[in-house]
């Protein structure tokens, strides 16, 4: 096999417990069968196992436990990038983060730079003239990649730019092995299972879900959140002011959900927006009904626009209702499987293979 001439230099300071680290596992792993050279600039090094040997991990020289929000991360991070650059400037850098600061100091110092966007420019600030910064800057970038082809139209519309669509990687695998993973019995026997995973922000806006839930509180439904975050306070007042705890409980986060998703017959899902959410694969590989906002960008491309699961407005909780009195087991998902196989992780990481290729 060909010996790449220039480094790999990954950028994510912030390593946190979603999706987009899922997908950075599977996609450094399989890169470094093939380079030699990868260096990870990142604040959080607590899941270093979970990286190959040959994957060097930079933490910032001033390295602070306090510092936990993502901003702060982010400056020290850059600042570690710099001190690389001033060093040495054989390398490309591949972001999963601070993708436009990311842009221009690698420009500053004429360094090939791949940006890797992952949720939809919907939640982006609206700020006129930060707007035209992402634009400005988003030319500049030898490439943008992003997670679906409806994100594709978006930003290329958006930005008049040409962004390169790889779906995220799956180890279908793995999902299987993780959930047959023993754990507690989360719901009654004889009821309506829904389960919901996220971070517990505005944007993945479990508020509404917990509105549906009020409606059938006295029907034999049970909910599960699982996921950690801001809002947890919020939706434990919600629930405790609609007496809602027969129904709902928040686990919190769990590092390995899949024997939890297992157990449910619905996942719902009630982001306000997203990239493509990894959730929904998840659920779908794990033969649940899956209720999804069709919020830009992801669900309607994963769930075929509703051939493989429900699809609802933003924010109408009345139509979740809907949706879950409709639900039925028997309910039929033909070709399923094969629109799965787009996510498989040999085929999706050998196109971040190919495509930083060009640019070592």
């Amino acid at each position: 096999m060909e010996e790449f001439k220039k480094e790999l230099i990954v950028f994510i300071p912030s390593i946190e417990d979603g999706g987009v680290e899922k997908n950075l596992y599977l996609i450094l792993n399989h890169l470094s069968l093939e380079l030699k050279k990868i260096k990870l600039i990142t604040f959080d090094d607590k899941e270093k196992k979970r990286f190959r040997s040959n994957i060097q991990l930079i933490n910032p020289f001033l390295n602070f436990p306090f510092i936990k929000t993502r901003y702060p991360k982010y400056f020290f991070c850059l600042l570690s990038l710099l001190r690389i650059i001033i060093f040495n400037k054989n390398f490309t850098v591949l972001s999963f983060q601070a993708n436009i600061f990311v842009i221009i100091l690698s420009k500053i110092f004429n360094i090939k730079v791949l940006s890797r966007s992952n949720s939809s420019s919907v939640g982006w600030s609206k700020n006129f003239f930060k707007q035209l910064i992402f634009s400005y800057y988003f030319k500049r970038a030898d490439e943008v990649i992003v997670n679906s082809f409806e994100f594709k139209k978006e930003m290329d519309k958006k930005y008049k730019i040409n962004t390169k669509c790889i779906l995220n990687p799956f180890n279908f695998d793995e999902i299987k092995k993780k959930s047959k993973k023993k754990t507690g019995r989360i719901f009654k026997k004889k009821s309506i299972k829904l389960i919901s995973i996220g971070r517990l922000t505005d944007q993945k806006d479990f508020l509404t879900l917990l509105k549906a839930i009020n409606i059938l509180k006295k029907k034999n439904i049970e909910l599960v959140i699982i996921g950690k975050g801001e809002n947890r306070k919020q939706l434990e007042e919600y629930i405790q002011y609609n007496n809602l705890k027969n129904n709902v409980k928040i686990l919190g986060y769990k590092k390995n959900p899949f024997p939890y998703i297992k157990q449910a017959d619905i996942f719902v899902l009630t982001s306000k927006f997203e990239g493509s959410p990894n959730v929904l694969v998840e659920a779908l590989f794990l033969k649940k009904h899956v209720i999804s906002t069709d919020c830009p960008t992801g669900p309607k491309e994963i769930l075929g626009d509703g051939k493989y699961g429900d699809l609802v407005k933003l924010e109408d909780y009345k139509s979740i209702t809907e949706k879950i009195l409709l639900y039925s087991k028997k309910k039929s998902k033909k070709n399923l499987q094969k629109s799965l196989n787009r996510y498989d992780h040999k085929k999706n990481c050998k196109e971040y293979s190919k495509l930083i290729n060009k640019y070592l």
